[in-house]
């Protein structure tokens, strides 16, 4: 009887695992490591071993080929099979990077929320909607400034994109899932106090630096039916390396019961009118 209870335990476990989504948020640091070398493929191996569904990526570097591939975006989709959503953001000695999406899921729509603040570098987030099984998962990816008043004032315009009601050519969100670095190392006493009041407080792990991580800098938060759990810094010998921040993993579960099922919900790559700017996934 024992055996039989662990045994369906076990299946319950697995069952759970399955229909659960697994999700990352990973700043990639252009592909290089903290021994200062260019290694795309080693960024590639860190997100195969995490087998990520949704895996948010922050300083994507484009316009630096690798192989046949014309960035590393491209590169990256290529290696895991995913689905790629880009923006490119910010440009420093001479580099330009951004952030970008990769899912296995179907992207309904993609737009860019333009995070700029006077006087700093362009910022922006990627604001997505993903078909989930039955679901729209509104996925937000983005990357905070380095200065204190600079965050907050991301943090507030985020908070406004969320608030306003859906596009009438935009499918409504059944959850969000915001993810990114935001650079944020004074706590809740930072530009999150406003995230933590709109969508609940996240897991404050230390991902940075990369050797030694001393900093919470990369969160994940979740909204709606959405739960999240499981979160954690996934380290390896290979994460120390590959970049200087570590990732951050989690599961997002759904709770409560099945959502009705959206007939004749249609896939689009078309570009799409909304608060945001549109832009289309790769």
């Amino acid at each position: 009887m024992a055996d039989d209870r662990g045994a369906a335990r076990i299946l319950v476990a697995a069952n759970a695992e399955r229909s659960s989504i697994r999700v990352v948020t990973y700043n990639i640091h252009a592909c290089v490591g903290v021994d200062r070398r260019y290694d795309p493929g080693r960024i590639a191996a860190v997100l195969r071993e995490i087998n990520a569904d949704i895996a948010c990526l922050q300083e994507v570097g484009v316009r630096r080929r690798i192989g046949r591939q014309a960035d590393q975006w491209a590169y990256l989709g290529q290696v895991t099979g995913c689905r790629v959503i880009t923006a490119a953001s910010v440009r420093e000695h001479g580099r330009r990077f951004g952030n970008a999406i990769l899912t296995r899921f179907p992207v309904l729509a993609a737009y860019s929320i333009d995070l700029t603040i006077a006087g700093h570098p362009p910022r922006s987030a990627i604001d997505a909607d993903l078909l989930a099984g039955d679901r729209v998962l509104r996925v937000i990816a983005t990357h905070f400034g380095l200065r204190a008043a600079e965050r907050r004032l991301q943090a507030n315009r985020l908070m406004a994109a969320l608030g306003r009601p859906a596009a009438a050519n935009r499918s409504p969100a059944d959850a969000v899932l915001l993810m990114g670095d935001l650079n944020e190392w004074r706590g809740r006493a930072g530009a999150i106090r406003s995230l933590d009041r709109r969508l609940g407080r996240s897991a404050a792990a230390r991902t940075f630096p990369s050797w030694m991580p001393m900093l919470p800098l990369d969160r994940i938060y979740a909204d709606g039916p959405a739960v999240l759990s499981d979160v954690c810094v996934y380290r390896s010998p290979l994460t120390r390396l590959a970049s200087d921040h570590l990732p951050l993993v989690g599961r997002l579960y759904w709770a409560g019961r099945e959502p009705p099922r959206r007939e004749g919900l249609k896939i689009s790559r078309r570009r799409r009118r909304s608060a945001g700017k549109p832009i289309a996934d790769r």
